[in-house]
């Protein structure tokens, strides 16, 4: 048996649609017409994972700054069920990772995750997140409600040495 060949490629108009499907699949909720448009003009953030030529996951995130922080917020990312636990979505947390090693100017990397789903949350701390605040009622439409906030802190608040 030969070993498949697992990589990301860019977003881009040609295949934002299958973007769109696979976010179908994989996600409870759904995203809006504007949550594609940022990805298509998101580059690096946004990535589909090809399993032998067959796109069976993504990675979408953006940019969120505020006066304290700049952090790295992961929007979605997920691989259809029967493409699990074969590296794919390891591959992607870890482009994310480089991505913001490479900038070097992210304070934490950060994202939601339903109450419930113990292995997107096993998975995460796997890379070294953690739970750190759980919101009541974030998703809409979708039991349970309630999501977890799971962050890697990248350095600590930076207002100490007052650079942004």
């Amino acid at each position: 048996m030969t070993r498949a060949n697992i990589e990301l490629g860019n977003v881009t108009p040609h295949n934002i649609k299958q973007l769109k499907q696979l976010n179908c699949v994989v996600f409870p909720v759904s995203y809006n017409d504007k949550f594609y448009k940022d990805v298509l003009e998101a580059g690096e953030l946004a990535k589909l994972a090809y399993y032998n030529d067959i796109v069976v996951g993504a990675v979408c995130c953006r940019i969120d700054v505020s006066e304290k922080s700049r952090r790295l917020y992961i929007m979605t990312l997920g691989c259809l069920y029967p493409y699990r636990r074969l590296g794919i979505g390891t591959l992607m947390v870890q482009h994310v990772l480089k991505y913001v090693e490479q900038d070097g100017n992210f304070d934490s990397i950060f994202l939601h995750v339903q109450v419930n789903n113990e292995g997107a949350i096993d998975f995460y701390k796997k890379f070294g997140f953690e739970v750190v605040e759980t919101k009541e009622h974030y998703y809409k439409r979708i039991e349970p409600a309630d999501a977890h906030v799971l962050q890697k802190t990248l350095r600590k608040n930076r207002q100490a040495n007052g650079t942004l």
